[in-house]
């Protein structure tokens, strides 16, 4: 058993398949997430990455197979219920409310609100005092929390999308090609961000990136997908972007630890 396996596992997944009609855009995923570690999750576009994400987010079902969350059953029912789980997910398009401020976007769905004469009130000022110390907590120079997303620059609504998982993240983050669309800058800010969560709160992380580099920068492992099944599970030690590549293209096969020759 590696010093990982030998980890408490925060998330496993068991024969997980995705059909639309004919389509199988999972079939039989398999792979353990344990704690405190960072997993990327690498292929090639119509790999099947975004709909396992999807999956683990409660964004719908699977077709077939089983959750597991810190070794007990889930059957996530939505994403709100995946979040009440510690489940938290950071996507591509960033998933914001572009009428809405950057108080707003980080609290919805988690207002805080104070139960007065059997009346709940939601409490502005807290949630305005909570989202700036969100804010300087990643470091973006923001104008004001109480703009309109949709006048924000790229970088400051990222910033609005990091916070959800700076701040609520607890057992497991999902990252989306979160650097996709950013510049070196802003990039760079966003991976020290996911080294410097890990550190201060030991959560487990999925990170999915089309950057080789970002992978093996900060993840431990890297999990192949290829038409919809896994065919290889590296750790980062003992592999290679080369090989990684190769897996993804199809330039060799791997099946757990069995090379063989595409068919």
């Amino acid at each position: 058993m590696s010093d990982i396996q030998s980890k408490k596992t925060i998330l496993r997944i068991e024969n997980i398949s995705k059909y639309y009609g004919s389509v199988n855009a999972l079939n039989n995923v398999n792979f353990s997430i344990y704690e405190d570690e960072v997993v990327g999750l690498v292929g090639d576009n119509g790999a099947g990455k975004s709909t396992l994400v999807k999956i683990i987010s409660g964004n719908f079902p699977p077709s077939k197979g089983d959750i597991y969350l810190e070794e007990k059953k889930v059957n996530l029912k939505s994403p709100s219920h995946a979040r009440s789980l510690g489940i938290e997910t950071v996507y591509q398009d960033l998933a914001l409310c572009e009428d809405l401020d950057t108080v707003s976007n980080l609290y919805i769905g988690r207002e805080i609100c104070k139960n007065i004469l059997g009346f709940q009130v939601l409490q502005k000022k807290d949630m305005e005092r909570k989202t700036l110390e969100i804010i300087s907590k990643i470091g973006t120079d923001f104008p004001s929390i109480h703009n309109e997303v949709k006048f924000l620059s790229g970088g400051q609504r990222q910033a609005v999308a990091l916070g959800r998982f700076v701040e609520w993240g607890d057992k497991l983050i999902l990252l989306d090609e979160p650097t996709a669309a950013l510049g070196v800058r802003e990039t760079n800010h966003v991976l020290e961000l996911v080294a410097k969560t890990r550190k201060e709160k030991g959560v487990s992380m999925i990170l999915i990136s089309h950057n080789m580099q970002h992978v093996f920068q900060i993840a431990d492992r890297i999990i192949v997908l290829r038409h919809g099944e896994i065919v290889g599970i590296r750790e980062k030690a003992k592999t290679t972007p080369e090989e990684i590549v190769s897996m993804i293209t199809g330039a060799i096969y791997v099946n757990q630890d069995k090379i063989t020759s595409p068919q």
